[in-house]
């Protein structure tokens, strides 16, 4: 009577915990579908309102229907949005400019952290601690001076008499990729996630004759794929971002990236749904991006900071 008494009260137990642990769920998954939702809003406004007249975006935004694809729907802004800026040039360079610096930058900054990380280097650490410290100064301090810089490097360009050697990369695709190639956080990121692999296939590969690039190449990177993933995600987006960085050095409008692109629609005649159309089109492209390598972006950070 007493072992059964004592069953009963451990399986209602259970269904306790069981039933605590299923309440936190739903009010955890609750509250980040309401987060979702506060946070969707305004890309909702946006795309919605990209296909809708000026005039019907501020008649709707009293109510719901500024949300919602509905009244005078039509691509009218999209096609204007063609005719009043060159849009597909201003893609073009963005696209060519933020996928050179995503590639490059992988590269460099995954071998930076490989070498601090994986070869023992003396001052290793102290070398980290000083390019983490670089994350505090903000780049608009170094605007003036890499400017200097810049227009003081050589240019090897192709002219139609070919190739020749000019000095100043002022009005070029590489004053817009070289900058940001070297990242701080992307090597400190790299670091962690190489630091959570097991040194003891390096010690493996090297008895098997590798050395230092094939153990990079072959073993480390294939086991870093978060990393590389939320590496690009966040090289990415400030690439594709760059504002103030083109607007001082980069004055041919051919070369132009899509942010640059946005001050045109505030001269003369302003109109809301042009500036939507063209929001749209520069700002879906990344997100789609994002979420499609959100698990990996996810578990890269996770690693990251369980090592840290």
């Amino acid at each position: 009577m007493a072992a059964t008494l004592h069953n009963d009260i451990a399986e209602s137990r259970v269904v306790d915990n069981r039933g605590k642990i299923t309440g936190r769920l739903v009010w955890s998954y609750a509250i980040r579908i309401i987060f979702a939702i506060i946070f969707a809003f305004p890309l909702l406004f946006m795309v919605v309102s990209a296909f809708k007249p000026d005039q019907q975006i501020f008649q709707d935004l009293e109510s719901i229907r500024a949300f919602l694809p509905v009244g005078d729907i039509s691509l009218d802004n999209f096609y204007a949005v063609f005719e009043r800026v060159p849009a597909g040039t201003f893609l073009k360079n963005s696209i060519i400019v933020s996928a050179a610096t995503v590639i490059i930058g992988l590269i460099v900054n995954s071998m930076a952290a490989f070498a601090i990380s994986r070869m023992k280097v003396k001052g290793g650490k102290i070398v980290l601690s000083l390019i983490i410290a670089t994350l505090i100064v903000p780049f608009e301090t170094l605007a003036l001076p890499l400017l200097w810089w810049i227009n003081k490097l050589p240019h090897l360009g192709l002219y139609s008499d070919g190739f020749a050697i000019t000095q100043g990369l002022m009005d070029t695709y590489q004053v817009q990729i070289l900058p940001f190639l070297a990242n701080a956080f992307s090597i400190y990121l790299f670091h962690q996630y190489f630091d959570s692999i097991p040194k003891e296939l390096d010690e493996a590969a090297s008895i098997d004759g590798a050395g230092w690039f094939k153990i990079y190449r072959s073993i480390i990177l294939p086991l870093s794929g978060p990393a590389i993933a939320t590496v690009a995600i966040l090289t990415l987006l400030p690439a594709w971002n760059q504002y103030l960085w083109p607007l001082m050095a980069v004055q041919s409008e051919e070369l132009r990236p899509v942010m640059v692109g946005v001050q045109y629609f505030f001269q003369l005649s302003t109109s809301w749904g042009q500036i939507m159309a063209y929001a749209s089109i520069i700002t879906v492209p990344v997100i789609a991006l994002f979420v499609t390598f959100q698990r990996a972006f996810v578990n890269s950070i996770a690693a990251s900071g369980v090592k840290g």
